[in-house]
């Protein structure tokens, strides 16, 4: 346990946000194996946490359309540091910054805080593992970001991302064209890591590219499995099924 202890304080900073002001000097904390909250004095910043933040208080505007959040409520979660816990927190999960929000309490003016971007670092909402990545995008870009997985097979391993992106408003051209709001738009995706690589990519739901993705010998079973049971590969619930029986 002292172990743990260890290597959770040495890799856990907290940034204290606040939704009024950027550019302050952040403080440090972490939460201690126990539970409790520890002044760790650490330098573990994110530089572009702050300015970051202020894009999400747009949502106090009542013109946007979304939110930034899957949630703007606050939920219960176990917090693990690989896969011992080390505490309970109050999460949500700001999809536009990618970022992990927690509270160690719901009692009014406490702190929130944003979870370290540490991938030994996990919270297990509704029993699923969400943790900090690096990934490919299907143009083939690397990004580093939250997954969500979804299934951990001796073959592959299935991830779900959520993120939300920012539309500014738009002025009518013309009398005839309405205007058109500020909105946060909602985007789901599929990853796969096959057992042994290094990288995580994205699913596209065209049959033909995610076929791509597969050994050469599952190929085959996967397309069957698609057809037999008609699956839609843009649904977690389909997606789950699949990943599930191509690790059997």
């Amino acid at each position: 346990m002292r172990k743990i202890a260890f290597l959770f304080i040495a890799a856990l900073g907290i940034v204290t946000l606040n939704a009024q002001t950027s550019g302050q000097m952040a403080t440090y904390n972490s939460f201690s194996a126990d539970g409790g909250v520890t002044d760790a004095l650490l330098n573990y910043a994110d530089g572009d946490l702050s300015e970051k933040y202020t894009e999400s208080s747009l949502v106090n505007d009542q013109y946007i359309q979304g939110s930034p959040y899957l949630s703007n409520s606050f939920s219960p979660t176990p917090l693990y540091y690989k896969d011992d816990v080390v505490g309970n927190v109050f999460y949500r999960y700001n999809a536009l910054n990618e970022e992990v929000e927690i509270m160690k309490t719901q009692v009014e003016g406490e702190t929130i805080r944003g979870l370290a971007k540490d991938k030994e670092l996990n919270i297990r909402p509704n029993g699923k593992k969400m943790s900090f990545k690096t990934f490919i995008t299907a143009s083939d870009r690397t990004v580093n970001g939250y997954l969500t997985e979804l299934v951990n097979g001796n073959t592959y391993d299935l991830y779900k991302r959520i993120h939300v992106k920012f539309s500014e408003a738009k002025a009518p051209k013309n009398t005839f064209e309405k205007a058109v709001p500020a909105r946060f738009t909602k985007y789901v995706e599929f990853y796969v890591q096959k057992e042994g690589a290094n990288r995580i990519d994205q699913i596209l739901p065209k049959k033909s590219k995610f076929l791509n993705l597969l050994d050469a010998d599952n190929k085959e079973a996967a397309k069957q499995f698609i057809k037999e049971n008609d699956l839609n590969l843009k649904t977690e619930a389909d997606m789950t099924k699949l990943f599930t029986f191509l690790n059997k």
